[in-house]
């Protein structure tokens, strides 16, 4: 059987200065309060805080279990540190450990929608830790600890599950065991082998060696087919130097004495060491098939590429995002907490770990839908050597791990508040989905694939050379910034950019060779619009968008990126002078909205003033085209201010007669309407007509004018609280996007990929 690895290796990279600007720009730090109850009344406030509140705290008095029902305790976890051992970094205290627990916290909500806080514990005393913690627990669901180091860590999670009462998680120790079981799980089936005659070698006896070694006994490996390694050999039976009593619990009757020694005839290599700890030789001391799980970071023990050169029957996992089977603790902690606190579980014991590794190996083994294929930089993964491990960004991960992990709890008597309806959970679950997260993440991976070159117009712009470098550093293609290379290499130093390397170019029209061609390509295509060629001469010659737009037009460029400095309709009226439109489409600007956990895309929110009835047909077809190029079957809703005929005017029955051009296009997708927008969202107000055809809530919004697109979309945005992305421009025959005026660097580099993955 040969593992080799063909996979394209790519690594996302940053400055220091990147990494500064991100965690400082806007509000500083990742995380913010926002209320869930309205506080904009008297009333409100009186029901919010006093004497309203006395009602729910005579009820938890009463009866604390109350306080999951009318508090955040039932979804919120505590992210605890000391800061003692950092990443890779070492102590380096508790203050210094802020960024990382604030970056957990943000992970727990992005991918399980479980609402988190980091608390920084400045004392590297196991008692003052402990006391501090134990006394918060009714203000939690759940407590993470996390970068703590050993064994100070063993102590403080096994006296704080003994003291509370709810889920007390170490993830570094708990969350490699969880993910790396799970891939063994795989690789032992790929090769054929029996867990109880499995032998393994662990080396690294710190929190999460130990954790992964207590782990595999519990799926079934004997404890005298376990062998665990330190920095001073084998740990066996009788020896003294360095030994701790969670070290000699795992100790075994053995003749070996190194790691090489006991490497010999081994099945599996879990490493949770350093970098260059396996060797060749104790890799071709293995048996045959060897399953190889590398999983020191950042570097491991052996890379996918050294460990083949010696072992093509290798199955190789590392920690690493930029080689298949990643073991990646975002996989597990988010869905087993998300479980946990489903059923207000007590703690998070052995049965639920073991239960979530089998989830996470059953959902490997599965046909993977688009998304996935999407985000694995290459071909659509199939269960074998190289995927025995999900990726972080499958969405089947949200329904599928909570519910085992939940169903472990309750058959363990753990669960204070059993699931009776499991396939009704499930489809919560999946509406808890950050759908624009994933959308983004799906366009980033494809462009990932095939790198394209764009154009960032404003070059000259700060935000325009941070968001060109950040292009670049992910691995998404070219940069090219259209300016002076003076002036942008001014701000770049400024702005603490590196554009010197490679994927980043610099076009100054005025000193280009292709000017003159550029003049008289704009020349032929204004010349009976009453422009003379020297207007044209003199437009590329100061303006970037015709120059960055011509490239695109010419194929010396692949898509293009504007906007910062000038209106939308000025850039798009440039654009479109240089562009055609894209055969049988329209030109429109869609918007893409998330609201309260589901996306809708808006139309035309960019283009067209007060469309037709024939128009707005032409837009709902433009947006399902949209829609599903961004992975969503459309349903369209045909807006109006009124629904299905009530109350009459002029403007809805463009709307009603748009449908029917529809109807009579017998297009592949469903629509409906005239409607008023809360018909069109919310499936209590469209049952009142049953005859509507919409199988379910709109997600792609027809406007009946651009104004009222614009205005909503605006308005969903600041005083909603949604995040707004657009207006995408569709409809041209090569990619342009348009950004709003002062966007931050962050919302070009997203409509930079936009314009390279395409959507029209």
């Amino acid at each position: 059987m040969s593992a080799k690895s063909k996979s394209p290796k790519t690594t996302i990279s940053f400055t220091d200065q990147e990494a500064l600007k991100f965690h400082q720009e806007g509000r500083p730090g990742k995380l913010e309060i926002t209320p869930t109850k309205p506080m904009a009344t008297q009333r409100d406030l009186s029901l919010a805080y006093s004497p309203g509140v006395a009602v729910p705290v005579l009820a938890i008095a009463e009866d604390a279990s109350r306080a999951f029902d009318y508090t955040t305790r039932g979804n919120l976890v505590a992210v605890i540190s000391n800061g003692t051992a950092i990443l890779g970094l070492g102590n380096l205290g508790a203050l210094a450990s802020k960024p990382v627990m604030e970056g957990k916290a943000v992970l727990f909500k992005r991918f399980a929608d479980v609402d988190s806080i980091d608390l920084e514990v400045d004392t590297q005393d196991v008692e003052e830790f402990i006391n501090s913690v134990r006394y918060l627990g009714p203000s939690f669901g759940g407590i993470n600890l996390e970068d703590i180091k050993a064994p100070d860590c063993f102590i403080i999670e096994q006296r704080l599950r003994e003291l509370m009462d709810i889920p007390v998680f170490h993830d570094d120790q708990h969350g490699t065991a969880i993910i790396a079981a799970a891939g063994m799980i795989n690789a032992l089936h790929l090769t054929g082998r029996d867990m109880k005659t499995t032998k393994v070698v662990c080396n690294g006896a710190g929190a999460a060696g130990i954790a992964c070694i207590e782990l595999i006994k519990a799926l079934g490996i004997p404890n005298e087919n376990v062998i665990l390694c330190d920095t001073k050999g084998v740990i066996y039976k009788g020896r003294t130097e360095g030994m701790n009593q969670w070290k000699s619990a795992h100790a075994v009757q053995t003749d070996a004495r190194s790691l090489y020694d006991a490497l010999k005839g081994a099945d599996v290599f879990l490493g949770v060491s350093v970098k260059g700890a396996l060797t060749h030789d104790m890799l071709r001391a293995m048996a045959p098939n060897p399953i190889i799980f590398a999983m020191a970071n950042p570097d491991p023990e052996i890379t996918p590429e050294e460990a083949h050169e010696v072992r093509e029957d290798a199955i190789v996992a590392t920690g690493r995002s930029d080689y298949p089977n990643q073991v990646n603790n975002v996989l597990g902690f988010p869905y087993i907490f998300r479980g946990a606190l489903d059923v207000q579980a007590m703690t998070i014991n052995d049965d639920m770990k073991v239960a979530c590794a089998k989830a996470l190996a059953d959902l490997a083994r599965e046909e993977v839908p688009d998304e996935v294929a999407a985000a694995y930089r290459g071909n659509r993964p199939k269960f074998g050597p190289e995927y025995i491990i999900p990726v972080p960004f499958d969405p089947r991960l949200i329904y599928t791990i909570p519910p085992a992990v939940a169903q472990a709890a309750m058959d363990s008597g753990v669960a204070r508040k059993p699931i009776v309806d499991m396939e009704a959970y499930k489809h919560q679950l999946s509406a808890r989905r950050d759908p624009v997260a994933g959308t983004l993440q799906r366009i980033f991976s494809k462009v990932r694939q095939m790198p394209k070159r764009v154009v960032f117009a404003e070059g000259e712009e700060e935000p325009v050379i941070r968001a060109a470098a950040s292009f670049v550093n992910q691995g998404l293609g070219e940069a090219i910034l259209i300016g002076r290379e003076d002036e942008i290499h001014k701000m770049a130093q400024h702005a603490g950019v590196d554009i010197n390397r490679a994927g980043i170019t610099i076009q100054n029209a005025r000193l280009s060779n292709r000017n003159n061609d550029y003049a008289q390509y704009l020349y032929g295509r204004l010349q009976r619009k009453g422009y003379l060629l020297r207007d044209c001469q003199r437009m590329v010659n100061n303006d970037r968008n015709y120059w960055g737009a011509i490239m695109v037009a010419r194929g010396d460029a692949d898509a293009m990126v504007t906007g910062l400095t000038r209106n939308y309709s000025v850039a798009l009226d440039t654009v479109r002078s240089c562009i055609d439109i894209k055969p049988g489409h329209r030109v429109i600007g869609v918007s893409l909205a998330l609201a309260r956990g589901r996306t809708v895309l808006i139309a035309d929110t960019a283009v067209i003033d007060m469309p037709t009835s024939e128009e707005l047909a032409d837009i709902a077809e433009e947006a399902a085209h949209v829609a599903r190029k961004l992975g969503y079957e459309p349903r369209v809703a045909m807006l109006a201010y009124s629904t299905f005929g009530h109350p009459k005017g002029e403007r809805s029955e463009k709307v009603q007669e748009a449908v029917r051009i529809l109807d009579r296009r017998r297009v592949d997708f469903e629509y409906d309407g005239e409607m008023a927008a809360d018909v069109a969202l919310n499936m209590d107000k469209m049952s009142a007509y049953p005859f509507c055809r919409l199988s379910g809530p709109a997600n792609v919004l027809v406007m009946p004018a651009f104004h009222s697109a614009s205005i909503s979309t605006k308005m969903l945005q600041e005083l909603g609280g949604s995040t707004v992305i657009g207006p995408l421009l569709v409809g041209l025959d090569k990619p342009v996007q348009i950004v709003p005026l002062g966007a931050k660097d962050s919302d070009i580099v997203n409509m930079a990929a936009i314009a390279a993955y395409n959507v029209t």
